[in-house]
């Protein structure tokens, strides 16, 4: 306990053993502030796009078609014309374009395996394209200026080709590109379209059965 000290002298004192309690300043560590407003954490912000970005993904993969329907055997054969062939690629190529992207991605991803470098600059693409374009609430602004989607579109499309090319697996690219797209006009020329649900294929006013 510290020691007590004497008052200092004053012109009436009020008595003769008084004594003063000394000053304890507190450090600025002990004390507490009031009145602070808390700043929103990054970590929310995060967890939010995160959410968004997944919701974003279940939304696209949640118009994927089933594989057995898309692949059913007794549904494939050989249109007789091409009047019958064009309007059975349209239903096709509507019905089940998110098939088709994710083929197309799996055939890309394949041809770049032994290319690690390549792959790592395909996750950024991926990540670019998810934050500039499909999981964007709000126009996106340089400059104070608002980018129109169709040139954020241009540019990523640009830049994605133009990285993929610089990483030393052009072949591997364009060769997956080619397979795939094979692989998809086949698929859709072949595969009829009279077992489709008519509410899912609207492909330009064709019917769903024209092709049968």
């Amino acid at each position: 306990m510290p020691a007590l000290a004497p008052c200092p002298s004053t012109s009436t004192p009020s008595s003769s053993s008084s004594f003063c309690t000394p000053n304890v300043h507190k450090s600025p560590a002990t004390m507490t502030t009031y009145g602070t407003i808390p700043t929103a954490s990054t970590g929310a912000t995060n967890l939010e796009y995160l959410t968004r970005a997944k919701q974003a993904i279940k939304t696209g993969l949640g118009t994927r078609q089933p594989w057995k329907l898309m692949f059913n055997l007794a549904s494939f054969n050989f249109p007789h014309t091409i009047s019958e062939a064009t309007p059975r690629f349209k239903t096709n190529i509507n019905y089940f374009r998110m098939n088709y992207a994710i083929i197309m991605l799996i055939i890309l991803f394949l041809s770049l395996l032994w290319h690690p470098i390549s792959l790592i600059v395909l996750g950024v693409l991926m990540a670019a394209w998810l934050f500039f374009y499909f999981l964007r609430d709000e126009p996106l602004m340089v400059f104070n200026r608002v980018i129109d989607d169709g040139v954020v579109l241009t540019v990523l499309a640009v830049v994605t080709i133009v990285l993929l090319l610089f990483t030393d697996a052009t072949k591997n690219i364009l060769s997956s590109v080619v397979v795939g797209a094979a692989v998809v006009v086949v698929h859709a020329v072949l595969r009829r379209t009279d077992d489709l649900c008519d509410d899912d294929v609207e492909a330009g006013g064709y019917a769903v059965g024209s092709s049968s």
